[in-house]
This record gives structure tokens, sequence and C-alpha cells, in this order.
């Protein structure tokens, strides 16, 4: 069975950083894509970025390009959001998703078939 457990969100000030993690179970890490995605309240969930099976590949949502880096370590089945120069916008609950492709970067929801439960970041003003 499939596990993602996410943490590392909280409440920040804006202008700060967090580092979110997801560590993952259950199926051959190295072989499939992950992403990131939020979900505003009042708003739909949306895609943030996504890295390929070995990390050689990256895409971003514009959003959040330059200052958002996704990042994995394979040998600790463990996948990385550094979120820098967070605002208001960015407040949101953040889903590690895994892929089910090795290197296909899916942007939307339909690429991926486990999801974890989340955790809240919350950017105050």
């Amino acid at each position: 069975q499939v596990q993602l457990v996410e943490s590392g969100g909280g409440l920040v000030q804006a202008g700060g950083s967090l580092r979110l993690s997801c560590a993952a179970s259950g199926r051959t890490f190295s072989s499939h894509a992950m992403g990131w995605f939020r979900q505003a309240p009042g708003k739909e969930r949306e895609f943030v970025a996504c890295i390929s099976s070995r990390g050689g590949r990256t895409y971003y949502a514009a959003s959040v390009k330059g200052r958002f880096t996704i990042s994995r370590d394979n040998a600790k089945n463990t996948v990385y959001l550094q979120m820098n120069s967070l605002n208001s916008d960015d407040t949101a609950r953040y889903y590690c998703a895994q892929g089910i492709s090795a290197d296909y970067l899916y942007t939307h929801e339909g690429g991926y078939d486990y999801w974890g439960q989340g955790t809240q970041v919350i950017v105050s003003s």
C-alpha cells in the first residue's frame, strides 16, 4: 500500500521560507515522478511543481517559478519543496503526489495516482 506523508508546513511571515517534505513508502520510489499541488480555501487544487524519477528534470507553475525548488532523495524515498519569498497567495494546503509515469511531467491531477493528506502553509502579511 502506497503511503505519502507530508511535513514541514506551518505559519511563516511574508518573505520567509519553508521546506516541505514528503516521505513515500509502498512501491519503488525511484520509478515514479513526483509532484506538489496546493489548494487554497475556496479554490480548486492547482499544480505547483514536479520532478522526474531520477531528479533530472523539473517543471514549475509560473506563479512559483524562481521562488520554489523541488528536489528528491531517492535513497530516502523523500521529495522536497523549498519555498522562498513566500507571500499571502502561497497560503494553502500542500499535497504531494506520486506520478503514474517515471519521467513524463504531468501538470494535472490525472497524472498522479497516489496522494498524501497534505500539510498546511499559512503566510502572514
